[in-house]
């Protein structure tokens, strides 16, 4: 049986959002400093034993996280008609880098998103 390795890195960025809807203080606007992880799934490695290399997966994530840092999240146009929830900010990042990253040995298997140290959501895809 063939074997599946997973690995991850981590990124952080600072964003506003407001929650339209939501009763209590989180429908004003306010700001979080945003915690990711993301996880890619390889099922084969390369000559050297490397199913993806670290630095392209912090690559791409970088090139998604940086349109969202220092923004408000609810101007942006992938918040237009989901509210930037934790939810909704996680399966942004998944598909986003999975563009990037995905092909036939390699895809985005799960994100996660933390908006304070305890509390977030993961999204994955089956």
């Amino acid at each position: 049986m063939a074997g599946t390795y997973e690995i991850y890195v981590t990124n952080h960025f600072s964003a506003a959002h407001a929650l339209k809807g939501y009763p209590g203080d989180c429908a004003r606007m306010h700001g979080h400093n945003w915690m990711t992880e993301v996880y890619v799934q390889c099922t084969k490695l390369d000559s050297i034993g490397i199913g993806l290399d670290f630095r392209d997966i912090k690559k791409a994530v970088s090139e998604v996280v940086e349109s969202l840092d220092h923004c408000t999240l609810n101007d942006l146009p992938a918040f237009q008609t989901d509210n930037p929830t934790s939810e909704h900010i996680a399966r942004y990042l998944y598909q986003a880098v999975g563009k990037k990253l995905n092909n036939a040995h390699v895809r985005v298997s799960k994100v996660k998103v933390c908006e304070t140290p305890d509390a977030g959501a993961f999204y994955w895809e089956d």
